[in-house]
């Protein structure tokens, strides 16, 4: 059945990383990017989609997607770790604000899954651990840039897309609620953490750049 907040909610996901990669290659830099936010994002979709292997594919659509989201997260490690090497400085300097601990977001990431899970199976624990660190996958992102004040036009606009994406991810499980009667707990409340993690980002957006003005956070 079509779910127009579904396509456009991934619609948002593919533009954010469009605007990442953009960034990158654009600036040739690194700058106000997070190494370890974007790891994250490996590991998620890694982990995510490993029911690739099994074959059992449910549509054309959806696995081009999970081929996408896996391939250009590793291609963005990929370009971060050729600035590394063509800006050295600007490099290091991203690492010296890259500084959370994302320890702390694996660890319960793991014990989570473990705990809230629709199956005990290596599959869905995988699924499962995915799904909560999606939901706090950015916050190395937000970490850094509140350490730096303010941020470029393009990597804001990324984190917004980013954001945008999981928000309209709620009207879609509503439509799905009624539509399909399909009710995800787990994907509902890692969701809204994952909004909520992102609501004075969006408002911060809002007033500096969709108003008008550079985007800089308060100090």
């Amino acid at each position: 059945m079509f779910n127009i907040f579904r396509i456009s909610a991934d619609l948002s996901h593919l533009a954010s990383i469009v605007i990442l990669l953009e960034t990158i290659r654009k600036t040739r830099q690194v700058d106000g990017i997070s190494l370890k936010t974007q790891l994250l994002y490996v590991l998620v979709f890694c982990t995510r989609y490993l029911d690739l292997l099994t074959f059992r594919w449910t549509s054309l659509y959806n696995t081009l997607m999970k081929f996408f989201f896996i391939g250009t997260s590793i291609y963005v490690i990929k370009l971060m770790q050729e600035c590394k090497i063509k800006n050295p400085v600007a490099y290091k300097d991203m690492m010296a604000r890259d500084t959370f601990q994302i320890k702390y977001l694996l660890g319960p990431s793991a014990i989570l899954a473990m705990v809230f899970n629709y199956k005990f199976t290596i599959l869905e624990l995988c699924w499962s651990f995915s799904v909560w660190l999606e939901s706090v996958a950015i916050l190395p992102q937000l970490f850094m840039l509140s350490r730096s004040g303010k941020a470029g036009t393009l990597t804001t606009h990324y984190i917004f897309a980013l954001g945008l994406y999981r928000a309209l991810y709620i009207p879609n499980w509503i439509w799905r609620y009624y539509t399909e009667n399909r009710f995800e707990k787990l994907s509902i409340f890692t969701g809204l953490l994952q909004t909520a993690l992102y609501s004075d980002f969006f408002y911060i957006y809002y007033k500096k750049v969709i108003k008008g003005g550079g985007f800089e956070l308060p100090h």
